[in-house]
């Protein structure tokens, strides 16, 4: 069972429609948003990091809704417990798109479309600190992994809070994102590259990355990061995918 099913209707669903998208959202979303943001010291800043994360999702899965609408589907977004999900419901298939690109690479784009869209968000966001003579800086997590920060100056402490915030969501949650980790959006774009280079196999080689990968995250979010969520998501993906590979028979060759 995956974490990433549509969860039920309940009554204390919040619902709306933008871009002529539905979106519903979940009341245990609220309750995965509250238990990242419970380092907060207080509440102005659990409800700043709270409309942070909102915002942030609906804005990575408008990714992938738009790049659905580019290729002539129609979808919905359920904000819940794991994240998000855009789930298609029709397709035009007579669109222009769809006729010169096929199935595999538009499930690639339309799976990067959703981290580009909060990475285009921080960039908005450092790019309006630079015009308002703010700082920027750059920390490399591991060495290796740019995270950017941003503050300004004249602001007030709640400005920059949110600011640190958005530039922590869309670039270090985009990043985790694109792991090559089913189902995230980085292990189904690996799954469709994988299918294309090896039609028949593609499937099995994913998921073997995806166990591998899912592992070492979680190791990482562990020993760095101290953080019990990503631990526990990671660690679960990763299993998820083993016992899939066992569903499909088992060895990579």
């Amino acid at each position: 069972m995956t974490i990433f099913q549509v969860p039920p209707y309940t009554r204390l669903d919040v619902k709306f429609t933008i871009f002529g998208i539905p979106v519903r959202v979940h009341p245990l979303f609220w309750l995965l948003t509250l238990f990242l943001g419970a380092y907060s010291g207080n509440i102005i800043q659990l409800l700043i990091w709270v409309i942070v994360v909102f915002f942030s999702i609906l804005i990575h899965e408008l990714g992938h809704s738009f790049m659905m609408r580019l290729y002539g589907q129609d979808s919905y977004i359920v904000l819940h417990i794991a994240g998000g999900l855009t789930v298609p419901v029709s397709s035009r298939r007579s669109g222009r798109w769809t006729n010169v690109v096929d199935d595999s690479t538009q499930q690639i784009f339309i799976s990067l479309a959703g981290p580009l869209a909060g990475f285009l968000l921080a960039a908005i966001v450092l790019a309006t600190v630079a015009i308002m003579g703010g700082q920027i800086t750059i920390n490399w997590f591991l060495g290796i992994i740019p995270l950017p920060g941003a503050f300004l100056p004249s602001s007030s402490w709640i400005v920059n809070a949110m600011l640190a915030s958005l530039l922590w969501v869309n670039v270090f949650w985009g990043l985790i994102n694109l792991m090559p980790v089913f189902p995230l959006d980085g292990g189904n774009v690996t799954r469709h590259l994988f299918i294309k280079v090896y039609p028949w196999d593609g499937v099995r080689k994913s998921l073997w990355l995806s166990v591998v990968s899912g592992t070492i995250v979680a190791i990482v979010g562990l020993v760095f990061l101290r953080s019990i969520f990503i631990v526990f998501l990671f660690g679960f993906l990763a299993l998820q995918s083993y016992q899939m590979l066992r569903g499909l028979g088992g060895s990579f060759y």
